[in-house]
């Protein structure tokens, strides 16, 4: 393994940048593909994306999720096809082109010619096609952008053409009017999700009118309130609540008679107040033409504190009616413009009038308002398969039906029609009101409710199939399948799919002048067949002039085209059958593959609660976020984002930082551990690092071995069991808790065996053991960091024989492997008593380098009990600086318990009960705490409670004859620990020892050393307390030698060639002071037994030592090592051919020296 740099030198999107070099060179997803083309078929669906803007989170979220479960499904031994494709058609290239060329209506689009205008679109569709597959791409995406698909390509097309025909032949497309959200900057209606995306807060004219009764004995007038005025000319009903009460009240100073409901009679106007924008009825709504889905209908006063009640003041009450009773009742029209509908102006009965707004009674105009159109409808004053008279033109203006407003933009009319409501005498109120209304989210223009003809699909026919079929589809999150979708498809309504546009794919339905005869083409070939003419292009200027013969002879003409196209959604949701051309093409790869395995589809992405829009680009440009730091990073940010779980996403930078700190660099640092501490074995001249294979490290008896191959399984049990349950955000927040116990637990405790102080086999042992951690780690998480996984791999893989080219042709691994869970569970434990002890020492300012006598662990379970003071001992003894370990199993010894109650969940429930409940509970005696805590369950007060009713509160209880600042205790409610704070002279030493091992290591830092670097440590005593140090370094050796590495030398064994390159002095360090030395490792000579080698030569003895001195020590090392210990010199001129052996005539280190002596 090559080495590697520091965690703070490393760069993470340089790292990327070369594996995506390294991926193009080995041509790494295509060989992917090839590889495991004989495997089963892997089908998801992948919508297209927009490319006339470049690609934001959402898309790079979407992607991210995509490649995730692709890779992993591969991995697994799947076939994944992933071909990109490109939505091409629709508003949001039409939009593009209407504001470059300047075109503000559908007549500048027909002065331009439909197909000079269609090429302007098709010349902008890939605009960013680049810029998106180097994005795409730079996030780790494996996908094919050379085979990709596109919505206005013919083939697609087609088969769009043959899913509508097949609707169609089902009786499942019909021609109808819809009243939707209308764009008049945009000249096309929007869907009820885009008309939520830009809501603002506007003022507008509030107007209370009256619409006297035909017939009525007294002239009484209904009461209808609205802050769309422009609407009023469409007026054909009124809308009341048949099961309200209504009230007739007369005006005592005019004497006009009104009817409003009686819970609404604060919304006529008074003579107390002036009507302004200030009063109830200028003030409350029962609906608010322009509305999308409602959303726009104030359903609630806008001053809570009006209050139902009459002004006897101004109104004297006459009688009270029904709403039933109001129903069929003819009124006076507004205005004329609708004399003809014979069938108009009846009161209609509705349960969507509300009376909490408003004036109880709705003004009804149908081409307006969705609920008015069904009403409508449903009282037979309009028809559903007759055409509805729309009065405003796709501009907004009022066509020439509205005589004395023709021309006219809708809302610009509103002042001069409230002027001739009131010069009829019909205005009540007027006010004005600032209220929440829907803008376009692309032109920033006022939307209307506007009904459209349009072509429907009967999605109501096939609603319980919907349903039904919803039931079979596992969700993640599973609430969205019960809750979210389920109740869309429990109210959805037929789709309107069809769009009075230009770019798109056209309907395939062509119409008799007559309207008699439809006919829906299926196919290229069938509209050859039928019109004897050869479509290449299926784009409208390509075939609208294509005609077909009338079935019923030539007296009855031709059929022609109808104008629309299709909505891109329709196009969009055709893609599993359009992307492969089915039934055209590829009819058994998709009848064996249909429906797809996985499809994934997003919420809508919000920054700081507005919507993602690149049009505001109110975000981080996602190439400068990838090059601070990296694409692995943003991907498991946006995996681990609440947006995956179907909740809001709030894009942060800093939030994509974390990743790379608190996930990437403890994994790098583990990882450059293992390949530090691997060169260090060739540096220290023993044989190359090659891992020991799986099957035997599973046999280790190191606790800690055993437990971080278990954990490992875990983890890998863990991310096979999400991957295949699809809930890929449980796994970065496991992945993270797994690298924090690698790092802090494995690495951390094991440095000793890792450095190989404990011996070159167990050091051998646990690097193997690291290997194999981190090599699994970074298959199971290749799907998820594909770039970093595969620059550990390309590294770990060259010790390993037969190894894959890539780590994404590598399987996923077994998860049958052996798991130790009472090790995995007492490992966890051991970090509690660990982290517990560590609060103790902090709050009493006893420092970890400060030793302490003894610890008390207790705990009801037998099992940990004896791990933690067996296999685990020694590890918390040295990470504590604790001298013994004492179990106890009886937690009373150390704890009373007392009991409290639950306030949070009893509250609610017990009432009024919950006084004499709670006062019971804190009276338990410790028996009936026992017992309640192994039965599960108490009742008190004739209330049965359980074990979440009641807290257990367990409190230290300190030992006779001590104070709690000699021995103090901390838990967390499962384990106690008790720690003895109380000083021990016989710690001294100890405790002396740790302070001087940590100084060292703090000067090795500061002297810029590796912790694989190898050097020699002098300490020279200093003023009286020499005699206590050089004591303390031998009472102390095997302690000192096994944190350092080597022994802590006496400054007078310094050799005079030894290169001391940093030295520092320390005072006052628990009354000792002393100097620090770091030196290059030097030879030692045994001079005399040098000289015997040349028979009693010295010139020959100081040659051979002045050659040896010349040599580099590693390579000395190496040389040694190679040939057990020994080394023959026979390249001196005149100097006779010797061996030279270690121990024997030298040493490489004054440390290996001095040992010798010590033994």
């Amino acid at each position: 393994m090559e080495e590697v740099c520091e965690g703070k030198e490393f760069s993470f999107p340089n790292q990327e940048e070369r594996i995506l070099l390294l991926w193009s060179d080995i041509r790494a997803f295509e060989n992917q593909l090839k590889r495991t083309e004989s495997k089963p078929e892997y089908i998801f669906y992948d919508g297209p994306p927009f490319a006339t803007g470049k690609p934001h989170y959402g898309h790079i979220l979407a992607g991210t999720i995509k490649d995730v479960v692709t890779r992993y499904q591969s991995m697994c031994g799947w076939h994944v096809t992933r071909r990109f494709g490109w939505d091409c058609h629709g508003l949001p290239v039409e939009f593009e082109i209407d504001t470059k060329l300047g075109i503000r209506s559908r007549d500048d689009v027909f002065a331009m010619g439909i197909a000079a205008y269609n090429e302007e679109c098709r010349g902008i569709v890939t605009r960013y096609v680049a810029e998106w597959e180097e994005v795409i791409t730079r996030t780790g995406r494996w996908i094919d952008f050379k085979n990709d698909y596109k919505t206005m390509d013919p083939q697609f097309m087609e088969s769009v053409w043959w899913v509508f025909a097949q609707l169609f032949k089902k009786g499942l497309v019909y021609r109808g009017f819809k009243v939707m959200p209308y764009s008049t900057g945009c000249k096309t209606p929007l869907s009820n999700f885009e008309a939520g995306l830009n809501y603002k807060d506007v003022p507008d004219p509030a107007i209370v009118v009256a619409f006297p009764l035909k017939d009525d004995p007294q002239n009484a007038a209904l009461v209808a309130w609205t802050t769309t005025p422009w609407t009023l000319p469409s007026n054909l009903a009124l809308c009341v609540n048949a099961n309200f009460v209504y009230a007739k009240v007369k005006d005592k100073s005019s004497g006009v008679i009104y009817i409003v409901a009686e819970s609404r009679l604060s919304s006529l106007p008074s003579r107390k107040t002036k009507p302004s924008a200030g009063n109830s009825a200028a003030q409350e709504s029962s609906k608010s033409k322009g509305a999308a889905n409602g959303k726009f209908e104030n359903k609630g006063t806008v001053d809570g504190k009006v209050k139902s009640g009459l002004d006897t003041e101004t109104y004297e009450l006459l009688e009270k009616i029904t709403g039933a009773s109001l129903v069929g009742k003819k009124y006076v029209p507004l205005f004329d413009y609708f004399a003809e509908f014979s069938n108009a102006f009846r009161v209609a009965a509705d349960n969507y009038v509300t009376d909490d707004s408003g004036t109880g009674i709705v003004h009804c105009a149908p081409a307006f308002g969705e609920d008015d159109y069904r009403v409508c409808v449903e009282a037979g004053i309009i028809q559903k398969d007759e055409d509805l008279v729309v009065a405003v033109d796709a501009d907004g203006c009022f066509t020439e039906k509205i005589s004395d407003f023709h021309g006219r933009y809708v809302k610009d009319a509103d002042k001069d029609i409230i002027n001739a409501v009131k010069a009829k005498g019909r205005l009540v109120s007027t006010g004005s009101m600032v209220h929440s209304y829907p803008f376009c989210w692309r032109s920033d223009t006022p939307l209307l409710y506007r009904a459209v003809p349009s072509w429907f699909v009967s999605v109501e026919k096939i609603k319980d199939q919907l349903l039904e079929s919803n039931k079979q589809t596992y969700w993640v999150p599973d609430y969205v399948k019960e809750k979210r979708f389920h109740n869309w498809l429990e109210n959805a309504r037929d789709w309107a799919v069809s769009r009075s546009r230009f770019w798109g794919t056209p309907l395939p339905v062509w119409v008799s002048e007559d309207g008699e005869e439809k006919v829906v083409i299926d196919s290229i070939d069938e509209l050859e067949r039928r019109s004897g003419i050869k479509a290449t292009d299926l784009h409208r200027h390509f075939i609208d002039h294509i005609t077909i013969p009338s079935s019923r002879g030539p007296k009855h003409g031709v059929l022609r085209r109808v104008d629309d196209v299709f909505d891109c959604w329709f196009e969009s949701g055709s893609m599993p059958y359009a992307y492969i051309h089915y039934p055209f093409e590829n009819v058994e790869l998709f009848e064996k593959n249909f429906p797809g395995h996985f499809v994934a589809e997003g919420l809508d992405q919000t920054q700081d609660g507005k919507k993602m829009s690149k049009r505001l680009k109110n975000y981080p440009s996602p190439m400068e976020v990838i090059g601070d730091y990296g694409a692995d990073a943003l991907r498991l940010y946006l995996i681990n984002s609440p947006v995956v779980r179907a909740e809001p996403l709030r894009f942060k930078k800093d939030g994509v930082y974390s990743v790379v700190k608190d996930v990437f660099l403890p994994w790098y640092n583990a990882y450059r551990f293992l390949v530090q501490n691997a060169k260090r074995l060739e540096v220290e001249g023993f044989a190359p690092f090659v891992p020991i294979d799986l099957a035997t490290l599973q046999t280790s008896s190191n606790v800690l071995d055993q437990w971080i191959n278990s954990a490992t399984e875990s983890l890998v049990q863990f991310v096979r069991q999400e991957m295949d349950a699809y809930r890929l955000y449980t796994v970065v927040p496991y992945l993270l808790k797994f690298i924090d116990n690698l790092t802090n637990i494995y690495v951390r405790f094991n440095r000793k065996r890792l450095k190989g102080r404990t011996g070159e086999d167990d050091c051998r042992i646990s690097l193997s053991t690291l290997y194999h951690v981190l090599l699994t780690t970074c298959k199971a998480m290749a799907p998820f960091t594909p770039f970093f996984t595969e620059g550990l791999y390309q590294n770990l893989r060259k010790v390993l024989d037969g190894a894959e080219e890539s780590i994404h042709y590598c399987s996923f691994p077994s998860s049958k492997g052996k798991r130790e869970e009472r090790i995995e569970q007492s490992v966890t434990r051991m970090m509690t008593v660990i982290d517990l002890a560590r609060a103790i020492r902090e709050r009493h300012n006893k420092p970890l380098k400060a030793p302490l006598k003894e610890m008390v662990v207790v705990h009801p379970d037998a099992d940990f009990l004896e791990d933690i003071t067996g296999k685990l001992r020694e590890y918390v003894m040295e990470e504590l600086n604790v001298k013994a370990i004492i179990p106890c199993n009886d937690p009373l010894k150390y704890a009373s318990l007392r009991a409290e109650p639950d306030f949070s969940v009893l509250g609610k429930r017990l009432g009024k009960s919950m006084g004499t409940v709670a006062k019971e509970i804190k009276a338990m005696s410790l028996p009936d705490i026992l017992a309640f805590e192994k039965s599960g369950e108490v009742t008190i007060s004739g209330h049965c409670l359980k074990l979440n009713d009641i807290k257990v509160v367990r409190q230290f209880k300190c030992p006779d004859n001590v104070t709690d600042k000699e021995i103090d205790a901390a838990g967390d409610g499962d384990v106690l620990v008790v720690l003895d704070l109380r000083a021990d002279e016989s710690l001294f030493e100890a405790g002396l020892a740790r302070e001087v091992v940590n100084r060292i290591q703090k000067l090795r830092k500061k002297a810029g050393l590796e912790p694989t670097d190898i050097v020699e440590v002098y300490y020279e005593p200093l003023d009286d307390g020499k005699q206590i140090l050089e004591n303390i370094v031998s009472s102390q050796e095997q302690y000192i030698r096994e944190s350092l590495g080597s022994s802590l030398l006496h400054h007078t064994l310094c050799p005079p060639q030894a290169v001391v390159f940093y030295k520092e002095e320390y005072r006052g360090v628990s009354g000792v002071s002393f100097i620090i030395s770091l030196a290059r490792p030097a030879l030692i000579f045994k001079s005399e037994a040098i000289l015997r080698l040349f028979s009693g030569n010295k010139m020959y003895a100081e040659a051979l030592q002045t050659y040896l001195l010349s040599r580099d020590l590693s390579n000395l090392k190496s040389e040694f090592q190679a040939e057990k210990g020994k080394k023959k010199v026979g390249c001196l001129e005149h100097l006779p051919e010797v061996e030279v052996e270690l121990g024997k005539h030298l040493f490489v280190s004054v440390g290996d020296y001095y040992l010798s002596r010590t033994e």
